[in-house]
Parts: C-alpha cells; sequence; structure tokens
C-alpha cells in the first residue's frame, strides 16, 4: 500500500519540485535537419557578448562566482558562446519540452524579454532535450529570446545542481548572483527577484 502510494505521488513531487529524467525518460535524438528544415522561432546569440543597451548599474555590493568556464553551441547555428564572454546583467534559464514547470514558466520569461527594455538580457538554455521538442516549444509557446544548447548538463553540473527548471541571475560583471530552484516563476516572482538580485525594476 505505501509503496502505491509513492508511486502515485511521486510525478506529483517532481512537478513542483524540479524535474530531472533518466536515460529512458531522455527524448529520442531528432533526425538530422528535421527541425531545421523550418525557420527557428529563437533569436540568434550573437547579441549576447554584447552588454544590454539601457543595462542599469550593477549593485555596489556585488559578489558571486563568475558563470562557468563553459562554451555551448547556439539552437541557431554560429560559433559556440563562452558563458564567461556574456554580457549581463543576464537571466539564464535551464529548461526542456519534457519538463512540465520548464513549460509552465517560459511564457513569463518571453515577457520579462519584451518588458526589460534592454536593460538585461533573457537566455535560454535548453538541457537534454531533442532537437524537434525543443523548436515546437519555442513555436507554440512564442519564445523569441536566445536559446543555448546544453545536452550534456555540463552547466548544470558545474552549478551542483540535478533538477531543471533553473534559473540563474548574472550581474554586470558577468557574476552569479541567485541561482533560483524554487520551480516554475511566475511574472510577479521572476521580476522580483530580478529587481533584489540585479537591481534592474522591469515593468509590469
Amino acid at each position: 500500500m505505501n509503496r502505491r502510494l509513492v508511486t502515485l505521488l511521486l510525478p506529483l513531487l517532481l512537478a513542483a519540485a524540479g524535474c530531472t529524467a533518466t536515460d529512458t525518460e531522455r527524448p529520442a535524438p531528432s533526425r538530422p535537419g528535421a527541425a531545421a528544415s523550418r525557420p527557428s522561432p529563437f533569436a540568434d546569440c550573437a547579441a549576447l557578448t554584447t552588454a544590454p543597451s539601457a543595462a542599469a548599474s550593477a549593485p555596489t555590493s556585488a559578489t558571486g562566482d563568475p558563470l562557468p568556464d563553459l562554451s555551448l553551441s547556439c539552437f541557431t547555428g554560429g560559433a559556440p558562446v563562452a558563458l564567461r564572454d556574456i554580457r549581463g546583467p543576464a537571466v539564464v534559464n535551464l529548461w526542456a519540452s519534457w519538463c512540465p514547470p520548464c513549460r509552465k514558466e517560459l511564457p513569463a520569461f518571453q515577457r520579462l524579454s519584451e518588458r526589460a527594455g534592454g536593460q538585461l538580457q533573457v537566455i535560454g538554455v535548453n538541457t537534454r532535450d531533442g532537437r524537434d521538442a525543443a523548436q515546437s516549444i519555442g513555436e507554440d509557446f512564442g519564445i523569441r529570446f536566445p536559446i543555448l544548447v546544453d545536452q550534456g548538463e555540463a552547466l548544470q553540473r558545474a552549478l551542483n545542481r540535478n533538477a531543471i527548471p533553473l534559473t540563474v541571475f548574472v550581474d554586470g560583471q558577468g557574476r552569479v548572483r541567485h541561482v533560483d530552484t524554487s520551480g516554475a516563476l511566475d511574472d510577479a516572482r521572476l521580476g522580483a527577484l530580478v529587481r533584489e538580485h540585479l537591481g534592474v525594476a522591469v515593468p509590469a
């Protein structure tokens, strides 16, 4: 009876706290060129190494470690992006199409990118996912911000985290000010975290 109860509750706990995936849950690799046959909904990554045009001054008490010394490919192609070359302030969201709370919060990140008015960058990192599935989510939800790809979970490992969604708040000096693992973020919570950790007030 107890085993049956655990079996019923486990999916709910994963959805509330974050998603992990075993090899059997990982989406099958996409067919080469399948998603590439239609235009990507995501922006390219060329601007990620340029500071936001209207970036607010970083808090003077900024502390934290730099982003991990990793380079990730861009969903739309081009040269890999070195994370330490990303110019903040930035909000980096790790997500996958198979993760329910990731899908729930992605539209809030798109709205943040639209409301930020050049004060910060919103960047997605698609992890352990199929290219077709990721592109379909972007199309369905109207996601337009740049997406990096990390199928080996290198960024999660470097941050010592094993579940998504995962959101990293990076200041203007490229330092990690906060890593949020509280589950799906809505507009109000996301705006509050941006204000608290990056000193950026985004209009509601």
